[in-house]
């Protein structure tokens, strides 16, 4: 029986030190390598952005088909010079929006959802969650992720940091 090959894609690593981002035309992320290679509207996708947001970032952008592909991977943002890593956590933010909540001022059940009334990083909100496991996930090793009927993000980092109110509050809804 003859084996058959299996192709394997390779990761490209980019060095910090051997390309350049700039913002270019229409508020574009741009991408230069050091050999000259220009990449123009690029956007960044995180390998793990709950876990590790900071590493493993994929750069991608369209070619002349509008076919998306990857140029290549940052392994760690805080090796970027400090604009170009502005840059790219300015693409991640348009990739992965969320409102943080900040306080819970209210928690109530019915109908089988979760009504929040909360204060966020861009204000006060108040969203709708059903109440079930699959709309709740860990973030990070204290905090929570929950998608409301809408499919939009809120994050706690940390639960632990909400005052005891707010963490009784919450915990008797979300206790998984």
């Amino acid at each position: 029986m003859e084996e058959e090959k299996v192709e394997r894609p390779e990761i490209v690593f980019l060095d910090p030190e051997k390309i350049k981002i700039f913002r270019g035309t229409f508020e574009t992320i741009h991408v230069q390598l050091e050999d000259g290679t220009l990449y123009r509207g690029v956007f960044a996708v995180a390998a793990f952005p709950i876990s590790n947001p900071n590493k493993y970032i994929s750069l991608f952008c369209y070619d002349e088909r509008e076919r998306e592909y990857e140029i290549g991977m940052i392994e760690d943002l805080d090796r970027l010079p400090e604009q170009s890593k502005k840059l790219i956590e300015e693409a991640l933010r348009k990739q992965y929006f969320h409102f943080e909540i900040l306080s819970i001022n209210s928690i109530k059940f019915a109908f089988g959802l979760l009504f929040f009334d909360v204060e966020t990083d861009k204000g006060s909100r108040q969203f709708s969650m059903r109440w079930e496991t699959r709309f709740a996930f860990d973030f990070g090793k204290n905090g929570k992720i929950l998608i409301d009927i809408f499919e939009d993000r809120y994050i706690i980092r940390d639960v632990s940091k909400l005052n005891r109110i707010e963490r009784e509050l919450f915990t008797r809804y979300i206790y998984w």
